[in-house]
């Protein structure tokens, strides 16, 4: 299928329009990872203090709150990006144009990238400045981490649009707890090695467990495992295929039935 950068592009200028149109858009970005840091950052802060061991709670549990908001700002800049079109009834306008399903994926991948690294870079400087907390010290280090969030990310997201399109927009509400729902099993905060033996067959399936996991060795001065990182980079592109393929297959489904009608400019009864 021929991908026609100009029909991606349109995708983001929407986006920009809404941004500049509605700036107060913006405030999610700054706002909550801003709440979160700050918060996490005192918590961290208080732990190190009474804690009689060496364990630095600090970069471990900031650390693990600047990942996970990571995440979840990559898998929200993908529904959400989708959710404006089927607030404002534009979703179908879309479809009745010549872009591709596979364009419009990208546009709205595009736009979790650029979203997401915003959130990112404001909570990385917020713990800097507040809390002297630096991952640009561990240097290329975080890259996987990052990457395997980021394609886990793209692939929930993908997932939940799916949802939404095959259900009707009342299913946006299965979109928003989906994270909270993972945390347990992804083992953000803990060793998956705490988890009852069912959990932990669970928590190996997810990436963020390898990610978390290598990011504890990494802050108590170990090296994270190559093996692990192999397994949860492997583990993100297969979900992203099955997403894909999953959302492919639930819009010709919409089409075929005629559920693409819920999302006209018009009220369907």
């Amino acid at each position: 299928m021929k991908i026609r950068p100009r029909h991606v592009a349109a995708i983001l200028l929407r986006q920009y329009y809404l941004m500049r149109g509605s700036p107060v858009r913006i405030l999610p970005v700054v706002v909550w990872v801003a709440i979160d840091i700050i918060l996490w950052g005192f918590i961290s802060r208080y732990l190190n203090i009474i804690a009689s061991s060496q364990f630095d709670f600090l970069a471990a549990l900031l650390g693990a709150i600047i990942f996970w908001d990571f995440f979840n700002r990559v898998m929200y800049g993908v529904s959400t990006a989708f959710l404006e079109d089927v607030w404002s009834r534009n979703f179908l306008n879309l479809f009745t144009s010549p872009l591709s399903v596979l364009e419009y994926l990208i546009g709205l991948v595009l736009c979790s990238i650029l979203t997401s690294i915003a959130g990112l870079l404001v909570m990385l400087i917020l713990a800097s400045l507040a809390f002297g907390l630096s991952f640009f010290s561990y240097g290329l280090t975080v890259i996987p981490f990052l990457t395997v969030l980021f394609l886990f990310g793209i692939a929930l997201g993908i997932v939940a649009i799916a949802m939404v399109l095959r259900f009707g927009p009342p299913a946006e509400w299965l979109v928003w707890p989906i994270p909270a729902l993972l945390s347990p099993f992804a083992a953000v905060f803990y060793p998956v090695a705490v988890l009852p033996r069912w959990m932990q067959y669970l928590a190996r399936a997810l990436p963020p467990s390898y990610v978390f996991e290598s990011m504890r060795t990494l802050v108590s001065g170990g090296r994270p495992g190559h093996i692990d990182l192999l397994i949860a980079t492997g583990l993100a592109v297969l979900y992203v295929i099955i997403a894909c393929w999953f959302f492919a297959h639930v819009f010709k489904v919409v089409i075929r039935e005629g559920h693409i009608a819920r999302y006209s400019a018009e009220t369907v009864s």
